[in-house]
């Protein structure tokens, strides 16, 4: 979703800050469509033997309802282990010499903060749907067969040894952090990267990491929708498991690495 802003902070700011929200929505889906959601299509359909572009995404395998649930799990029990992470990354401070850049940093954070504020705002169940659609959904289709379906597998290059898949999915996860253009959610974001790019390798599924990308975005949509108000663009869902509840942050952390390894063993061959 924050891709999407930034996408979206882009056309903002050639436009002007008095672009409607409206107008800014289709802005960022037609820019989406076209910088995410085609290219690895269209690319997968030339690289893919016999033109089968789906194949080549691994979008045309099956998934049973233990790894969905499992995935869905996975991400649900994560929330308050991300806000932790996120948290420690915003406490981050420059040397006093890059502090013309932090500021721009912050700046521009608080921006984006604003922005997906002004998208999230629902006032009817319509524009819930919406922003479902378009800050859940799309991003998480366009950005999973950008990064997991097609950066990973051309860095892996189509070797499935240990390693290879170990560098593939950390440099994807690096570049799916770096280009939403956040600093003080670097790493959170990268390491949820990698955790779909594991996901992606485990299950040999793209549809998992859809799910689960899908499934964090929708709870964010969902969370700023039943809030009766947000407290500098965040409800409790971004706050839970950091500050003094960071104790549920630990535990989350904990937790989500048992389910990983669940996961780990149910998709990976006994020997």
């Amino acid at each position: 979703m924050a891709l999407l802003t930034a996408v979206a902070m882009m056309v903002w700011v050639a436009c002007g800050s008095s672009q409607t929200t409206e107008g800014l929505k289709w802005l960022q889906f037609m820019q989406t469509v076209g910088t995410f959601l085609l290219p690895p299509v269209l690319g997968a359909w030339v690289w893919a033997e016999n033109h089968r572009p789906f194949a080549w995404l691994k979008m045309d395998r099956r998934t049973d309802w233990q790894t969905c649930l499992l995935a869905v799990a996975i991400m649900v029990c994560a929330i308050p282990a991300i806000n932790l992470l996120a948290d420690l990354n915003s406490r981050i401070e420059l040397p006093a010499s890059m502090a013309w850049l932090e500021q721009q940093l912050k700046a521009y954070e608080e921006s984006a903060a604003e922005l997906t504020q002004r998208f999230l705002e629902a006032d009817n169940i319509g524009v819930l749907l919406v922003n479902i659609g378009l800050m859940a959904l799309l991003p998480a289709l366009s950005e999973e067969l950008t990064f997991r379906g097609t950066m990973q597998q051309i860095i892996a290059n189509g070797q499935q040894t240990t390693a290879k898949n170990h560098i593939a999915i950390w440099a994807t996860a690096i570049l799916f952090s770096a280009i939403h253009m956040q600093f003080y959610g670097f790493v959170p974001r990268m390491l949820m990267g990698a955790m779909f790019g594991y996901m992606f390798v485990w299950t040999g599924s793209l549809w998992v990491p859809v799910l689960m990308h899908f499934t964090n975005n929708g709870i964010a949509v969902l969370a700023y929708y039943l809030s009766d108000e947000a407290w500098d663009g965040k409800t409790y869902a971004d706050t839970i498991g950091a500050g003094e509840q960071w104790w549920l942050g630990v535990l989350s952390l904990a937790v989500v690495g048992v389910l990983l390894w669940v996961c780990y063993k149910r998709h990976t061959p006994k020997e």
